[in-house]
């Protein structure tokens, strides 16, 4: 199943036209603040509610520190993995990259996802060997069960020098039991049952089968120990003060780091 629409590639077929140099200026951009954390942790709260006004702004905070990292993106060519509704590659769009998103799940796309959207599993990606500027995924590792497969394929679809984004919720972090959180603090089949009673559905992430208990310690040796990757920063993606320092404390970054970001650079 693919639709068809901008092809991936470094040849820039399909590019969108380049965002005007002054876009939309947005008050939490300094990254970390307390006030841009207190912005999405709101959006956040909204999230059932309003989830067009909490991914857009997730989405513009996420291209803020991909180009943070690796420049602007504009002319860049971007693969979003695992990216949802397109939340993601709209804005990737928005500021001139080609984007495209390969999300392994048709539900997860919505009613009208972006143009050329491809259903594919993020273990094994339709694309050549280095075939993206930015290889882009966010909070989707929680729910491979394999993330180590997930990260070497992810690297192998990025050209040498290029960038790598991923984020994910650690499990020991207040929102790792996702909606079952903070209660599976006290067991994950616990928690499950007792969002199935107070809201009447069942739960989306199934502990085994959806979600899975990622840590931060070990995602960093596993990833510190490739020799096709360097880390270019290992931080809080939404932490407001020291959003580097929380990492390097063993046990308590387990639970203060919410939720981890890598910014890898593949090796040449």
């Amino acid at each position: 199943m693919q639709a068809t629409g901008p092809r991936v590639g470094r040849t820039g077929a399909g590019r969108p036209p380049a965002r005007p140099a002054d876009g939309p200026r947005r008050p939490w951009r300094k990254d970390p603040s307390f006030r841009r954390s207190a912005a999405l942790f709101r959006a956040f709260l909204r999230e059932q509610d309003d989830p067009e006004a909490c991914y857009t702004l997730l989405a513009q905070d996420a291209a803020d520190q991909v180009e943070a990292y690796g420049g602007p993106l504009d002319g860049r060519t971007v693969v979003d993995i695992g990216g949802g509704g397109g939340y993601f590659t709209r804005e990737f769009r928005r500021r001139g990259a080609c984007a495209a998103l390969f999300e392994p799940d048709p539900r997860e796309l919505g009613g009208s996802p972006p143009e050329g959207a491809v259903v594919a599993d993020g273990y094994l990606l339709p694309l050549a060997d280095g075939a993206a500027d930015v290889c882009f995924s966010s909070n989707v590792l929680e729910h491979v069960d394999d993330p180590q497969t997930f990260l070497s394929e992810m690297v192998r679809v990025t050209r040498p020098g290029g960038l790598i984004y991923v984020s994910f919720t650690n499990w020991l972090s207040p929102w790792g039991g996702h909606e079952g959180a903070p209660w599976h603090y006290l067991g994950a089949r616990r928690a499950r049952a007792r969002y199935e009673r107070r809201s009447g559905r069942p739960a989306k992430h199934i502990l085994g089968e959806n979600l899975f208990a990622v840590h931060v310690g070990p995602t960093l040796r596993q990833v510190r120990a490739r020799t096709d990757v360097t880390v270019v920063s290992a931080r809080s993606r939404y932490w407001p003060f020291l959003a580097g320092a929380v990492t390097r404390v063993p046990g308590l970054r387990e639970f203060a780091t919410w939720n981890l970001l890598l910014i890898l650079r593949r090796c040449p």
